[in-house]
């Protein structure tokens, strides 16, 4: 597998960026549902796949054999894990896009306008 260049990494978090200009900017619920929900669907979602990166990362640097041993290094690794361990709790996100998705559903069909603003 090819390794990831820093440009495709920074064309990632500035697609982040882009992205939270744009939710500031109070787009239509609707369209911010559906814009998010793919961040963070249960399985492949940034969650899920972030905390994967950082247990990743974490255990390229507890095997590979330039990294310095000791208990400075063991630390910071067992905290690129627990980051990780936290980080894939967040899986769970989904769930509150279904809920915000049904209440905003519910709230279109009561009353006219905005969902959001009543």
């Amino acid at each position: 597998m090819t390794a990831p260049t820093t440009d495709d990494l920074r064309t990632v978090t500035e697609t982040l960026a882009r992205l939270t200009d744009y939710l500031r900017d109070r787009p239509d619920p609707d369209e911010a549902l559906t814009l998010i929900d793919p961040l963070l669907d249960e399985y492949t979602g940034l969650p899920v796949h972030f905390a994967d990166t950082l247990r990743a990362f974490a255990r390229a640097l507890h095997d590979h054999p330039q990294t310095p041993r000791g208990a400075e290094a063991d630390r910071l690794i067992a905290q690129l894990r627990a980051a990780a361990s936290t980080q894939a709790g967040q899986h769970a996100l989904h769930y509150l896009i279904d809920d915000l998705r049904d209440l905003y559903d519910a709230g279109a069909a009561r009353e006219p306008g905005c969902a959001w603003c009543g």
